[in-house]
């Protein structure tokens, strides 16, 4: 790893990477609380809905009212300070901006931004993985034919499970499962924003006290933050996706004991495939060394030689040697963003793009639905994500979840039912409608 130093020499030759991020929410606050300790990198605007609170929170971050004092992002570049802003499309369209980072976590909007990054030559970072999920193939091809960099963003478990993927494939190693941790229980799918915090352990009013927004906290409980994210590590990563995540309670010692194929006496029925592993027993009680927060991957050994070497260095294996895990049982969100920055900006390599459409997330009803419900996407009280194989999803002509928001039903809808295309009043002319239905046009064909 030599980023630091590089980002050293930029700062030393006056030449900072120059960054300008979009949505200033939870992610791209903790982003900024870097920012003011890392050489070489200028944020030259941050474009928010909401300058004013961005303003508040830039003060609780520990930043000067000179650094953030800039009136346009022409004052910026001369002044090293930053702009802040509401227009998201003249921050990219700035010739002062090097690089983008979307953080605003809205599908719509991500696929905007990346488009128009296209048109205007800047390397994107996504933060916006519900973006990537939805239409990440198509706009990675787009990207590509622009001769821009797209990158999913380090911090975020999808990019760090790609870096363990890649170390392991790197290394020569099958791998056989790769993944994250959560906490889940079947139940949770049910979960709405009503009954979320008591999941949690919180009273509404100490969510609200603390600022917890409780659709989008719902959407890590109910399995579609999960659904999301794998989704967005299959198409990096060639691995196959599920149909439906199975939540397999497992601590991390027995990872490589149960994430192995069943023929091996494990549960994947796929030899390489994404699966996320819970932190809680069916019964509820804690497994006491879970990955929750954290990312893993098992690999296979290959040979009598390497099963060898797996016990001479202290490996934890299956009992039979022949598959081993590695873990983090960490992640640091936007606290870590800086890495796809300098990889990106620096090296000009993504920290993790699609290379394929394997996942899919497809909205899944809650409950019985009826015709005329509009529907309420991520975490809301209608539908949750399910991640499918993309040639599943395309055959059920499925509704994918990021669409799932604001729209109403024409027919009803079971419980654990897919929505589809033809159960909802979709306006066909927006432009994340056209472009994901290009998606499945152009991925069909392929």
């Amino acid at each position: 790893m030599n980023l630091f130093a590089k980002l050293q020499a930029r700062a030393q030759q006056g030449k900072p990477l120059r960054i300008g991020l979009i949505g200033a929410g939870k992610f791209g606050s903790m982003y900024l609380s870097q920012v003011p300790r890392t050489p070489g990198i200028h944020l030259t605007g941050i474009a928010d809905l909401q300058p004013a609170r961005v303003r508040e929170s830039l003060k609780g971050l520990g930043w000067t009212e000179e650094r953030c004092s800039a009136a346009s992002l022409e004052q910026a570049a001369k002044s090293g300070a930053t702009a802040i802003i509401e227009d998201s499309l003249a921050l990219i369209a700035s010739p002062h901006v090097d690089i983008v980072i979307e953080a605003t976590g809205n599908p719509a909007a991500g696929i905007a931004h990346v488009l128009a990054c296209c048109d205007h030559n800047k390397h994107i970072i996504m933060v916006n993985v519900e973006a990537d999920a939805l239409a990440g193939p198509l706009l990675k091809r787009r990207a590509d034919e622009a001769g821009i960099v797209y990158s999913l963003a380090y911090g975020d478990q999808p990019a760090l499970i790609c870096e363990m993927v890649d170390w392991a494939r790197t290394a020569g190693f099958e791998i056989v499962a790769a993944g994250k941790g959560t906490k889940y229980l079947p139940a949770y799918h049910v979960s709405t924003p009503a009954t979320v915090w008591q999941h949690y352990g919180l009273s509404a009013e100490d969510a609200k006290r603390g600022g917890m927004n409780a659709q989008m906290f719902n959407s890590f409980l109910d399995g579609t933050k999960s659904a999301i994210e794998m989704a967005a590590v299959a198409n990096a990563t060639g691995l196959q996706a599920p149909a439906g995540l199975t939540f397999p309670a497992v601590d991390v010692d027995r990872l490589p004991e149960v994430l192995k194929p069943q023929a091996d006496g494990g549960i994947l029925l796929h030899r390489g495939q994404v699966e996320v592993i819970s932190s809680l027993e069916r019964d509820g009680s804690p497994i006491p060394r879970d990955l929750r927060w954290g990312v893993y991957v098992t690999f296979a050994a290959g040979s009598d030689y390497v099963r060898r070497c797996f016990s001479e260095y202290g490996l934890v294996t299956d009992r039979s040697g022949e598959y081993s895990s590695m873990y983090k049982p960490f992640h640091l969100i936007g606290l870590e963003l800086g890495i796809s920055v300098a990889s990106v900006g620096l090296r000009g390599e993504a920290t993790g793009a699609p290379i394929c459409w394997h996942g899919d997330v497809v909205a899944t009803a809650k409950r019985d639905l009826a015709a005329g419900e509009i529907l309420d996407g991520e975490g809301g009280f209608t539908v949750y994500g399910k991640l499918l194989p993309a040639e599943q999803s395309l055959r059920l002509k499925g509704l994918p979840l990021g669409l799932a928001h604001g729209i109403t039903l024409k027919n009803p809808v079971p419980a654990g039912q897919a929505v589809g295309w033809e159960d909802v009043d979709y306006d066909a002319t927006a432009l994340a409608v056209r472009f994901r239905r290009e998606m499945e046009t152009v991925f069909s064909a392929a």
